[in-house]
């Protein structure tokens, strides 16, 4: 079958368009036939060899697709060990997730990973109440898009989006923000404050670097501010402890499989919901290009680019 597989670390250059064997099915799998293929920032760091675990090569990269298993349920599926980059996928038959019919694939593929790490953020990390202000780093984004959403519809007060262009920040507006400032800002720290009218409550960081240094800066007492990511690469400053006694701050991680090993089925309540929201259009996808399977590459350079908005997919019967 067609696939795309990694044999060497390195860029999107690394990506190449094969043929591989047919995967193998084993107890309590299930087989899917792909129909589209959810592109995520993680996946260019495993391409790289500098995601949050090491990976082995040779691989096909791909954690999430949608497409139908053998008896023609329609399911989105998460893939522990990857091999989303394909035609058919093989996945434990629980991380498999029926769709409903009024949830189409970019909106299934939007909250599988990028909608449930905001949910899970915002819910379980930050905590928010009614009220508080929340900062949206790279909000026209994957993740950003369905943050900027879920916090307006859960009662935040002011909602702050970050972006690297005006089309960015008019889309981040769309979706609900309150204000919308250019995530180049030399000094993020008064640029926060500014927008909200005062210190910030919590703040979604995947950027790194002086952005995080900066809006760890802007928080009010008692904010929070959630790391899930490093797009820019760029490590931010060690944290003194005894600094975070001055606002009483909190600086939280998040990545997303450590939700599985949680008590209870916190990942399904949070997908439940989303396709919940998003069947009644209360939040919605956005559409950020699909791409041939073989142009796999094409879509890593966008993403990394820093040029795409919202979810980007992978048609594998191209």
């Amino acid at each position: 079958m067609r696939a795309v597989q990694v044999t060497e670390f390195g860029g999107p250059e690394m990506l190449k368009s094969v043929e591989v064997p047919e995967p193998t099915v084993g107890p309590g799998q299930v087989l899917i036939d792909v129909t589209r293929i959810g592109v995520n920032y993680a996946d260019t760091h495993q391409v790289e060899n500098s995601y949050q675990t090491p990976t082995k090569l040779p691989f096909v990269p791909g954690s999430e697709v949608i497409g139908r298993t053998q008896d023609g349920t329609r399911v989105a599926a998460l893939l522990t060990g990857g091999g989303g980059y394909a035609e058919r996928a093989v996945t434990d038959e629980a991380m498999t997730f029926p769709v409903p019919d009024g949830v189409d694939d970019l909106t299934a593929l939007s909250m599988l990973v990028q909608g449930a790490t905001a949910w899970i953020m915002l819910r379980k990390n930050a905590h928010l109440e009614p009220g508080e202000s929340v900062v949206v780093h790279a909000a026209a984004g994957g993740v950003g898009t369905i943050a900027v959403q879920l916090a307006k519809a859960w009662g935040a007060g002011r909602v702050v989006a970050t972006a690297s262009t005006d089309d960015k920040r008019a889309l981040a507006l769309r979706l609900g923000a309150d204000v919308a400032v250019d995530s180049r800002a030399d000094d993020m720290t008064t640029t926060l404050i500014d927008a909200n009218g005062r210190r910030v409550d919590i703040v979604l960081d995947m950027v790194g670097g002086t952005t995080t240094d900066q809006s760890i800066a802007a928080l009010a007492p008692f904010g929070r501010l959630v790391f899930y990511g490093m797009a820019g690469r760029t490590q931010p400053k060690a944290i003194e402890l005894r600094n975070l006694l001055g606002h009483s701050t909190t600086v939280a991680g998040m990545w997303l499989p450590h939700v599985f090993r949680l008590p209870g089925n916190i990942y399904g309540t949070a997908l439940t919901e989303l396709f919940e929201l998003a069947g009644r259009g209360e939040i919605r996808a956005v559409a950020g290009g699909e791409y041939a399977l073989a142009d796999a590459r094409d879509a890593h350079e966008a993403l990394r680019s820093r040029g795409t908005v919202g979810k980007l997919l992978l048609d594998p019967t191209r």
